[in-house]
């Protein structure tokens, strides 16, 4: 129960990084405004959900100018939490009975 919520959270982020990055293009080529109320308000939940995950490695992480990769190396470590750790904490969960 605790893993299928646990991976569902893990999904629901997923999609909060993916929405954020291709937001962050859009504006970057100005497609879309962020003076527009609606955009604006958007880009600053989606930011204030993702700066905190991303801090971390942008501090360890070479400048690449004006490319950031930080999105996508979170979204690697999401796939790994998503696929080995969280197939392994099951499997310890169904061996200890508790699934």
């Amino acid at each position: 129960m605790m893993l299928d919520i646990l991976s569902i959270l893990l999904n629901v982020l997923w999609w909060i990084i993916i929405v954020q990055a291709v937001m962050s293009w859009l504006i970057a080529f100005n497609v879309i405004n962020t003076h527009n109320d609606f955009v604006g308000q958007l880009w600053y939940v989606l930011d204030r959900i993702t700066e905190p995950l991303y801090r971390p490695f942008r501090r360890i992480m070479p400048d690449f100018g004006g490319i950031d990769l930080t999105p996508m190396l979170v979204l690697i470590l999401l796939i790994i939490l998503r696929g080995p750790v969280l197939g392994y904490l099951y499997q310890l969960g169904m061996n200890a009975g508790m699934a």
